[in-house]
């Protein structure tokens, strides 16, 4: 989990950002209009009260006419009715506005993460994606549908609230909210603190969902090796991190919101205190100072509702900073906008455009290094005849891969061409390659679902019986139909119900289907036992007839029929030529061969014996 680091944010307020996100609110805001009118109406509606509670005091009990009372509670009644009905409006608005802000970031990044280039995923776990797409979409969509229009409301109560105050007694106004500029201060100084403190939270929340994700998915490697307890030990030091930061953001506001509290009661004390003077010395009425007091406490309600809103965005800018930082990620591989606008992109595709593809590849003076500066490639140079098959071989970490990625256009050169029917590849879109691509991993992937439906997910418009010949020719027919539900047979998540082997044919049987010019079996019969390895041989032979491939394998018994084959050191070319005239030059390949084979032989006798 190390080899990832999580960005980290130092800006305390990033007004930028804050722009940013307002305008997801853009499609809503009509309903934001609805739901901001709603929440001033019911600030004034609760300033009102105060007011109305002072006119009663001074004009009924104070004049001992309190059966004229009976005839003044049907308005208090009919205002508190009107301000329910107000808030039922307002919190059903503001859930509208909540579910539909959720929704369109979480589409968003989807969107975003499909045009990511192959590069994203390749050095950032999945953990902390699905963190960012779940838990800190969540809180911010929480924050903008409520947080605001509660600042909002906070504000206006406390405009109405000082425009009453001061309409009664502008000197005792002044004397009661001279606690105002001290509130500031406490307030500046305690958010800076907790909005550092939630950065590691949120930091601390995505390595803990990738430690997750890890464990899940490495539960089998975790039995094996016996990792159970430094497992526990290393995700209890990131639970460890994140319970202290999460300590102390609460401590702090646990501190924050009394120190709020003491600085009202102390601006209702000084209400109570000088009013109550004005009150025997009969200046001002005892309705009034009754107003006074209400107000006072209502008036640092807001403020302490205002003051656990803005912790609760500077929670919220911590989860924006991190699903911002996805969203404006912008792809390492991108087309021109000629290319764009001539053969579309991912989602709108000009299909009518698109040139076919004959399969004929030219690397020209290739080199190629990764963002940390590792040299892989330097001036490569390779052509690839359409309908050739060339096998890769070499040591870990020689550049085949890396070879494979570039021909499929997951990463760029660095520096020189590659031409596709000789022309470059970037002058054409990446969805016209990779739709002419068939791809098979060692470790296949499958969808939730049926075989059907996975088999499909190679070309969706494909009919059952196309599917069903795709499953034919990689011979994959024949241990579906020993199945219960044959081809509705659900392979359950990630094609857990399926062995290596099945799951591999599925994948092959998937990609023959998209009928690609391009083919790549990227050490796709390595993890798997020789009888299945005997079937997609066979299969292999049929199905990449006429159809430029590459393959590379672990296993060189897979590669004898292959055209070419190219022995891949350092990235470069150290040998080439078909099997056989490699065995007879009796160099690296023949030796890799032949310990190989011996290998293969001592485990055959083992296995009999």
């Amino acid at each position: 989990m190390d080899a990832f680091k999580e960005e980290d944010y130092s800006k305390q307020f990033d007004i930028g950002l804050w722009k940013k996100l307002l305008r997801c609110l853009i499609p809503y805001k009509k309903l934001l209009v609805v739901s901001i009118g709603l929440i001033v109406l019911i600030g004034a509606i609760d300033a009102v009260f105060p007011l109305i509670t002072r006119y009663a005091i001074d004009n009924f009990i104070m004049e001992g006419k309190l059966s004229d009372l009976i005839y003044f509670a049907p308005l208090y009644g009919f205002l508190i009715v009107f301000q329910s009905v107000n808030v039922f409006l307002h919190i059903a608005v503001s859930g509208k506005i909540e579910m539909g802000v959720c929704y369109d970031l979480r589409e968003t990044g989807f969107k975003r993460l499909q045009e990511l280039s192959y590069s994203y995923y390749d050095r950032t776990p999945v953990g902390w994606i699905m963190a960012r797409m779940t838990s800190d979409v969540q809180r911010l969509s929480e924050t903008l549908s409520w947080g605001f229009t509660d600042l909002i409301w906070g504000f206006s109560m406390m405009v109405f609230i000082m425009a009453a105050l001061f309409a009664m007694n502008w000197k005792l106004a002044l004397i009661s909210l001279s606690v105002v500029p001290v509130l500031a201060v406490v307030s500046v100084y305690f958010q800076k603190r907790i909005l550092d403190a939630y950065r590691v939270v949120r930091k601390t929340n995505s390595q803990i969902t990738g430690g997750f994700n890890e464990g899940i998915q490495g539960a089998r490697t975790t039995k094996t090796l016996v990792r159970e307890k430094r497992n526990l030990g290393e995700f209890e030091g990131l639970t460890g991190n994140m319970r202290k930061s999460a300590i102390t953001a609460a401590v702090l506001s646990a501190l924050y919101m009394p120190l709020v509290m003491i600085l009202g009661s102390i601006g209702t004390g000084l209400a109570l205190w000088f009013g109550g003077q004005r009150v025997m010395l009969e200046v001002m009425s005892y309705g009034t100072l009754v107003a006074f007091i209400s107000y006072t406490v209502q008036f640092f309600e807001p403020i302490r509702e205002m003051a656990r809103i803005f912790a609760e965005l500077q929670y919220a800018q911590a989860s924006a900073e991190r699903v911002m930082s996805l969203v404006d990620t912008e792809p390492e591989i991108v087309d021109s906008k000629e290319v764009i606008e001539k053969m579309g992109d991912v989602f709108s595709p000009k299909v009518k455009n698109w040139p076919p593809v004959k399969g004929d590849i030219k690397f020209e003076n290739v080199t190629f290094k990764y963002k940390d500066g590792e040299k892989v490639l330097e001036n490569f140079n390779l052509h690839v005849r359409t309908g050739e098959t060339i096998a890769l071989v070499g040591e870990t970490g020689s550049g085949k891969s890396t070879i494979v990625n570039l021909v499929c256009r997951f990463y760029e050169p660095t520096e020189g061409r590659i031409l596709i029917d000789n022309v470059d590849y970037r002058n054409r879109s990446q969805l016209w390659l990779q739709s002419n691509l068939g791809y098979v991993l060692q470790t296949p992937h499958l969808f939730s679902g049926t075989i059907r439906e996975n088999i499909r997910y190679g070309r969706l418009d494909a009919t059952d019986e196309e599917v069903e010949e795709a499953a034919r020719l990689v011979h994959a027919d024949e241990f579906i139909k020993k199945l219960e539900k044959q081809y509705d047979t659900e392979v359950g998540e990630g094609g857990g119900r399926l062995s290596t082997g099945e799951k591999q044919l599925i994948s092959f049987a998937r990609a023959i289907l998209a009928n690609p010019r391009i083919f790549v079996l990227d050490e796709a019969t390595s993890s798997i036992d020789t009888e299945t390895e005997q079937i997609i041989q066979s299969a292999i032979q049929k199905v990449l007839k006429g159809r430029t491939s590459f393959i590379i394998a672990h296993r060189l018994s897979t590669i004898r029929s292959a055209d070419r084959i190219l022995v891949i050191r350092d990235g470069k070319i150290i040998e080439e030529g078909n099997h056989y005239q490699l065995i007879k030059k009796k160099g690296y390949y023949y030796n890799l061969y032949t310990n190989q084979f011996k290998e293969e032989q001592e485990k055959q006798l083992l296995r009999a014996q």
